[in-house]
């Protein structure tokens, strides 16, 4: 089930750090950036076996979540907010801001196999992807 995390941050008057460590389980296979994607949506899927840590640096976007059971939608506009997807969540990802940056790290490399694109039966997200 996907979770919000507030990441450890530590403030002094030369800047913020924002540490991210513990977070998904296994070692952080592959790290990638979503910007420039306006209103459109991105994922629509689930997965076999990746973990995802999204986090968004700068702006704010929007992400459903769907496990099978529960639906949650969340606002990332904070880059001490990290979601934390599981396999089994069904996400997408939209309502970025202009300036939205959305940093994602995973626990595997891209497999193409490990995707699963049917969102489940009865989900919102029907709607979103139509």
């Amino acid at each position: 089930m996907s979770q919000l995390y507030q990441l450890k941050t530590f403030e002094s008057d030369k800047g913020n750090l924002t540490v991210f460590e513990n977070i998904i389980p296994g070692t952080i296979q592959r790290v990638f950036y979503i910007y420039g994607a306006g209103q459109h949506p991105r994922a629509g899927h689930r997965h076999h076996q990746a973990w995802h840590a999204l986090i968004c640096l700068n702006g704010r976007c929007r992400v459903y979540s769907h496990n099978g059971i529960e639906e949650t939608t969340y606002w990332l506009d904070s880059p001490r907010d990290c979601l934390v997807l599981e396999p089994e969540d069904w996400h997408i990802m939209d309502e970025f801001s202009d300036d939205a940056i959305l940093l994602v790290v995973s626990n595997r490399l891209y497999d193409k196999d490990d995707y699963i694109y049917e969102p489940y039966p009865n989900s919102r997200a029907l709607a979103h992807s139509a």
